[in-house]
């Protein structure tokens, strides 16, 4: 009796162990079917703070750079934030696709069950994920430009009577006219493999 209770124990290890390694297995296919977009996490988080510097340099350079030299330090400056975009987004990228297992895959791991992870495989893999996906950037484009042309009408206003504010708060003479937000480009996501 001893024995097959031994034997039934080592058969339910054997089961877990062996549903553990495929629920592994699904979880680091959907990293794989997720990389583009891991990798476009990366390539997001190093592309903010240069366009943030691209914007501070173009504050800068109307400000203390003469016309005559504008056009020059400009192409100079767009030139060594390429470079840097260039640089960084692989190295970050290559970091984010080692550092995704210890994150999403336990997470994944934890929260999903292993027919969750079959499904979540086949919607990545599906043909219909993949055409959503490369719609993706069309929709979003449209949706921003109806978005914007509705902000003009509501936020004018109110950022007119804000601007009035604070030039009476700060007393200074009014600059030119502000404005809502000009069409917007939305962040490019990136396409699932």
């Amino acid at each position: 009796m001893r024995a097959l209770v031994i034997a039934a124990l080592v058969a339910c290890a054997s089961v877990a162990h062996a549903q553990g390694s495929t629920k592994k297995e699904l979880v680091a296919k959907v990293l794989q079917l997720q990389q583009a977009s891991i990798e476009g996490l990366a390539r997001n988080i190093v592309e903010r703070p240069a366009v943030q510097m691209m914007q501070s340099a173009a504050a800068a350079m109307q400000a203390q750079v003469p016309p005559s030299k504008r056009e020059a330090v400009a192409k100079s400056v767009d030139a060594d934030i390429r470079k840097f975009v260039e640089e960084a987004t692989p190295l970050l990228a290559e970091r984010a696709v080692k550092l995704a297992p210890a994150v999403y895959g336990v997470q994944l791991e934890e929260k999903f069950s292993e027919d969750e992870l079959r499904q979540l495989v086949a919607w990545l893999e599906s043909p219909v994920n993949k055409k959503f996906q490369q719609q993706l950037p069309e929709l979003q484009n449209s949706f921003m430009q109806k978005l914007v042309a509705e902000a003009v009408p509501l936020l004018d206003p109110k950022l007119q009577a804000l601007q009035r504010k604070l030039q009476a708060t700060l007393n200074v003479a009014p600059p030119a006219a502000a404005s809502a937000p000009k069409a917007a480009q939305p962040a490019a996501r990136p396409a699932s493999k």
